[in-house]
């Protein structure tokens, strides 16, 4: 199965959509235990989603063998000195120790664009340090663009992407990003397959701030109306049909929302054409842009 857990709900209340808050540890223990007796084998996780490292870390049970993949914290600097090269080694460290593992899947750059930076390649040497002592099996960076993906291809040899991909955002599967990766022999993950609970949402409920898509996103709930589909088995039909992407990376609140998405990814439907339901503006596409 393509599906993996996100866990930025574990550490964080995250989501536009989110009204159940940050998820307790009875349920993440619950989430697992789904997830793991499904086939689902990826957990994705991060520096930055408050203390979800560690709450994953004390609710895997030592018969469930997941791939972890963590990210690290922004740097965001103009250049990259032995003390940016400390705190990425004590970050990993600390990973580590929250998730009690003695290796990790594969560690993202959480924003590309620290690599980008004076002295920046020395961030990713690090991460090879790492991976030539197996500490971590791959190196990968989480971005938002074609031009990102452009430049690491050119600098950098690397193992992992996580990218976002949607019904409404479409960029990186129609001007050929996914094609390029995947010649690399790059694995692909998928992430924002929701908009954080944007396309979940009814047309009535969606804040102001979307009012000048508002009929796109109408229209998307009119079609599969039609097709008598759910905006979640929507949204998984479409990304789990991109053959080109390897891992579906979702987050749930609770262990009855991760049982819906299974359900959901498992089912099959009617053919949609989700071209026409396209959004070229990152206003509304990249919440980082968000002003709500």
């Amino acid at each position: 199965m393509k599906l993996g857990i996100g866990t930025a709900q574990f550490g964080l209340n995250y989501g536009i959509s989110n009204t159940f808050g940050q998820t307790n540890v009875h349920e993440v223990k619950n989430i697992l235990k789904i997830a793991h007796s499904n086939k689902i084998t990826l957990i994705d996780t991060a520096n930055l989603y408050g203390n979800s490292e560690k709450i994953v870390g004390e609710s895997l049970e030592s018969s469930q063998e997941f791939k972890i993949v963590t990210k690290t914290k922004y740097f965001n600097t103009t250049e990259v000195t032995q003390a940016q090269i400390k705190q990425l080694k004590s970050s990993i460290y600390k990973s580590l120790s929250n998730l009690n593992a003695q290796n990790l899947y594969g560690v993202m750059f959480h924003n590309a664009n620290d690599v980008f930076c004076k002295g920046g390649e020395r961030l990713y040497l690090e991460l090879e340090n790492f991976k030539n002592q197996k500490i971590i099996a791959k190196i990968g960076f989480s971005v938002y663009s074609q031009e990102q993906i452009e430049i690491l291809l050119k600098h950098f040899s690397f193992d992992l992407i996580q990218l976002p991909i949607n019904i409404l955002d479409q960029k990186l599967l129609i001007n050929g990003a996914l094609k390029n990766l995947k010649k690399h022999n790059i694995e692909i993950h998928a992430r924002s397959v929701f908009l954080q609970g944007l396309l979940l949402m009814p047309p009535s409920n969606i804040p102001a701030y979307f009012q000048p898509i508002h009929n796109l996103l109408k229209q998307f709930h009119d079609a599969i109306k039609e097709q008598n589909i759910s905006p979640i088995q929507a949204a998984l039909y479409f990304v789990k049909n991109i053959e080109l992407l390897d891992h579906i990376i979702i987050g749930v609140n609770n262990s009855s929302q991760l049982i819906e998405n299974i359900d959901a990814y498992n089912l099959n439907t009617s053919y949609i054409n989700f071209e026409k339901f396209v959004c070229l503006d990152e206003s509304f596409t990249n919440p980082s842009n968000w002003k709500i």
